[in-house]
């Protein structure tokens, strides 16, 4: 089993939300700086947005700043990403990712900083 699970996606018209969760399985990721990616087909992953351990710095892709939030739950072991204002462009698989080594105060915005992946979770957006 992946040491993390998504749930939370689905369909939704242009304009509505949904809040996307990530549970860790098997394995604490409270120390760890956690991050969600999104990969469209035929096209490259990409960094969505990420928290520090902590919670208390966040880093924002351009395109969904202002629209995306994440938070973490560490006593629960869980990420959230509230989603907003939903685009077509924002179809995608979803996946929660926990960076390479605990206690990291940088937020890494690139894929190969992450170690541990979920399986993701898909995200379609009608017009």
């Amino acid at each position: 089993q992946a040491p993390l699970v998504e749930s939370g996606g689905g369909l939704v018209q242009t304009g509505g939300s949904l809040r996307l969760s990530c549970t860790a399985s098997g394995r604490t990721f409270s120390y760890y700086a956690m991050g969600w990616f999104r990969q469209a087909p035929g096209k490259e992953r990409e960094f969505v947005v990420g928290i520090s351990w902590s919670g208390g710095n966040t880093v924002y892709a351009d395109s969904v700043k202002g629209r995306f939030t994440i938070s973490r739950d560490n006593a629960k072991n869980t990420v959230d990403l509230q989603m907003s204002s939903l685009k077509p462009e924002d179809t995608a698989v979803y996946y929660c990712a926990a960076q390479n080594i605990p206690g990291v105060r940088s937020i890494a915005t690139i894929a190969s900083e992450y170690r541990y992946w979920g399986q993701g979770t898909q995200v379609t957006v009608s017009s």
